[in-house]
């Protein structure tokens, strides 16, 4: 992705894009997204919380999206749409990114005479291109990227500072390695010999379906044997870690410190919250959501909202964590009422 920062479009044309209507001026152009605070002349904002619409009283935004039901009576031009957190996330792109410029093979990358390279692929400097390796076309590798022997990296893919692809691995196309992520390290696989352990060796590899995204420093394991799966469209955060023979499902999101042991099946559209986890050989069904710190120990079935650990429904991980601050006086309590029917009890035995 490369940012320009200088495209400018009027509310007509963004309206288009984003599927919304104009209310007031839709000549009217924008340079930047910006916030209500901060925006200035040239600049657009969006609303989609009710309590932050009192706040377009002071912007000098030039424009606005907002969702319909917004009550909103200024004078600030708008575009009105049903979601506009996606449309800010539409417009913000326009404006802002464009595709790479291809620079061809840069003379200090290393590529095996071996490897098929589409057109419009730039290899940029420090680069290493194995055997056989396959890159699609309009693929960027930015520097120090690592594609070791039969790697098959799709088109319009976008691989970072630091990425490294391990022999074998398979990448769909228009997929994102954020800097450093790890693809295809060997999985976590020792058999006891008695005093240590034995390697086994991790003979599979890792397949990445199109419109993936894997973020700074995560990894993800090649198989033991067969493969280690992301479905198309996943999002994986930072420092994420995906143990080998994993599957994970389409759409999927993973955010920063989740680690998913070994063999784990889980399905579509599902969430992971910030440090949640898996341990190994389960499935978890579809549009599962496990809040941050969940730990997922057994199979669970789809459309289910969770926390905790052991893990259980949100509503009654909340109730849980209410009754924690009670617990000293609980305890108090319990102490009491233990000694009075002691009490009760002696007397008992002595009438």
């Amino acid at each position: 992705m490369s940012r320009s920062g200088q495209r400018t479009a009027s509310l007509a044309e963004l309206a288009e894009l984003v599927g919304g209507t104009v209310v007031g001026d839709d000549n009217v152009r924008v340079q930047r997204v910006a916030p209500i605070h901060l925006a200035g002349e040239q600049d657009i904002t969006f609303v989609s919380n009710p309590k932050y619409v009192s706040a377009l009283t002071a912007t000098r935004a030039s424009a606005v999206i907002l969702r319909p039901d917004l009550e909103y009576a200024g004078n600030v031009p708008q575009i009105v749409t049903a979601d506009p957190y996606l449309a800010f996330a539409k417009v913000l792109t326009f404006l802002n990114v464009n595709a790479p410029v291809s620079a061809g093979i840069v003379a200090t990358a290393h590529v095996a005479e071996t490897a098929t390279i589409a057109e419009g692929v730039t290899v940029s400097a420090g680069c290493y291109v194995g055997d056989n390796v396959q890159i699609g076309k309009g693929s960027y590798l930015h520097p120090g990227v690592v594609l070791l022997d039969n790697v098959v990296v799709g088109a319009d893919c976008l691989l970072y500072p630091g990425v490294v692809v391990r022999e074998e691995c398979r990448i769909g196309d228009r997929v994102i390695l954020q800097p450093n992520a790890v693809i295809g390290s060997d999985g976590f696989g020792f058999a006891p010999d008695g005093e240590g352990y034995f390697k086994i060796p991790q003979v599979g590899i890792v397949v990445i379906e199109d419109d993936v995204e894997i973020g700074a420093c995560s990894c993800v394991d090649r198989a033991a044997m067969g493969q280690t799966l992301i479905k198309k469209g996943t999002k994986i955060d930072n420092l994420v870690q995906i143990g080998h023979n994993v599957e994970v499902g389409q759409n999927t999101i993973m955010v920063s410190h989740t680690a998913i042991a070994g063999s784990t099946v889980i399905g579509n559209h599902c969430v992971f919250g910030g440090q949640s986890g898996a341990v190994g050989h389960i499935k978890i069904g579809d549009n599962v959501t496990v809040v941050a710190r969940g730990g997922v120990s057994t199979s669970v079935d789809s459309h289910q909202y969770l926390a905790g650990f052991p893990i259980m429904p949100h509503k009654d991980w909340l109730k849980v964590s209410s009754s924690i601050n009670k617990l000293p006086e609980l305890r108090k309590e319990v102490n009491r009422l233990s000694k009075k029917i002691e009490e009760l009890e002696n007397r008992m035995k002595e009438s």
